[in-house]
């Protein structure tokens, strides 16, 4: 069953304007977007050509996944493309499908695919093919597979969930009597039980490092930070409209306050940036906040380390989350052999993620979380839990992982944890940069999110 959606309703022109100027098109090597014409290989007779943004340990586990299915499916050749991660990535995989370029299988993050012009830029899925190739609604956790839906069709396929993650060193806590009888950090259930736990971890560490690493002047990760504890207390961002902001500044101060107490009280030093806190965490300090990507790191360190969602600080769980997920950029003539093979390649990955959860990602097809292989997985295996209780930006065209959201209100979270502004005055700005937003228009199609359509 084929998708024949028509040509979408915008041009290259008229995208790489709303992008930000002609100027992109020379830095993204357009020339690249080809149709992948060469000769099939040996003994195939379809080639799917797929577009994805994994790189490092990432690269490495996605190559292997894809050469256990070229083994097994010798009549489909993958022609496999990784590109720069980020807005390079997301331009590129536009340009294609405004173009009528696009490859037959793509890669993006969840967050994203709202703003993408579903229908336009994105194809959906069939879901009688996914079936087809053992993928169903049921095999997936509901709120991951709500955030996938637009319109009432499916334009994502989830691979994973990744998300943030208090990692803390045993033999630290253990000195400090912070390890409980079951090898795992104590739980903590309030910001003052939190900073407790932070007060005794101090006692036990080095000399030389900070208690605990939280990418200070990161504007990603202050703002996933912010998103996490926003959402366990409740905070919401926009009505279901679209049309109101709902943004709570109350809430927003408390939360702003917390993250900048961990500099006041001296457990987190601004001084050390960037990915400095993965580094002492290797050396010997007792806590770093880190996203599930840094697991392969810290098994190669051989330290003896635990990790767990972000704790509960306000209450409710919930920890900073997105997905990676497959998607099927636009194609005019979408359809026969090539569109089933790019369903059957998907819907192949996404079952046999076992090896994809090595690299530290909670898999999104939930059979494979009950597994003894999965169960045995350490820290995997702690952590899974985050997978019901999934703190994510708003389903919102300018939000998604490295989006506008993030580019205008990280860094205004950093100037508050940073101590350069006040907390409340801060949650006054980001309210202020949210009703900006809500009204603005989409450049992938000129609609606000109010006018487009985002309904589950």
């Amino acid at each position: 069953m084929g998708h024949g959606m028509g040509r979408p309703g915008l041009n290259r022109r008229q995208l790489l304007a709303g992008l930000g100027g002609l100027t992109v098109a020379g830095s993204f090597g357009f020339a690249a977007l080809g149709t992948g014409a060469d000769a099939l290989a040996s003994g195939a007779d379809t080639r799917v050509r797929y577009w994805n943004l994994f790189s490092g340990g990432d690269g490495y586990n996605m190559i292997a996944m894809l050469d256990s299915f070229r083994a097994e499916h010798p009549g489909i050749e993958v022609k496999d493309s990784t590109l720069q991660w980020g807005s390079p990535f997301y331009t590129k995989l536009a340009m294609a499908a405004a173009g009528n370029r696009a490859p037959d299988l793509g890669v993006m993050h969840l967050g994203r695919v709202t703003g993408f012009s579903p229908g336009r830029l994105l194809d959906p899925w069939d879901m009688e093919l996914l079936a087809k190739y053992g993928v169903r609604e049921a095999d997936f956790n509901p709120e991951l597979w709500k955030r996938a839906v637009i319109d009432g069709k499916l334009y994502a396929l989830p691979l994973d969930i990744h998300v943030q993650l208090c990692y803390y060193r045993k033999d630290v806590l253990k000195k400090a009597g912070l390890l409980g009888a079951d090898g795992r950090m104590v739980r903590v259930t309030s910001a003052d039980q939190w900073f407790d736990v932070l007060k005794e971890a101090k006692k036990a560490t080095g000399k030389g490092l900070q208690t605990i690493g939280l990418w200070l002047n990161d504007q990603n990760f202050q703002w996933w930070f912010f998103v996490a504890f926003y959402t366990q207390l409740g905070g919401t961002w926009f009505d279901d409209a679209h049309t109101e902001v709902t943004f709570d500044t109350d809430k927003a101060t408390q939360v702003l306050e917390f993250l900048r107490r961990h500099i006041t009280d001296g457990y987190a030093n601004p001084n050390f940036g960037g990915g400095a806190g993965a580094e002492q965490f290797v050396n010997g300090a007792p806590f770093a906040w880190e996203g599930n990507w840094s697991v392969p790191v810290f098994d190669t360190a051989k330290v003896e380390y635990g990790a767990t969602p972000l704790p509960p600080v306000f209450g409710e769980q919930a920890t900073h989350a997105e997905s990676h997920a497959f998607v099927l950029p636009h194609q005019s003539g979408r359809g026969g052999a090539t569109d089933e093979a790019a369903h059957q390649l998907a819907a192949y990955i996404v079952r046999h993620a076992q090896q994809w959860a090595a690299g530290g990602h909670i898999p999104a097809y939930t059979p494979t979380l009950t597994t003894d292989a999965y169960r045995k997985l350490q820290p995997q295996s702690e952590y899974v839990s985050a997978m019901d209780h999934q703190a994510t930006e708003p389903k919102a065209w300018f939000a998604g992982s490295t989006g506008i959201l993030a580019q205008r209100v990280g860094p205004i979270v950093v100037s508050s944890t940073m101590g350069s502004a006040e907390p409340d005055a801060v949650a006054r700005r980001m309210k202020s940069e949210l009703t900006t937003l809500l009204a603005s228009k989409n450049p992938m199609d000129g609609r606000t999110a109010a006018q487009g359509g985002a309904v589950a």
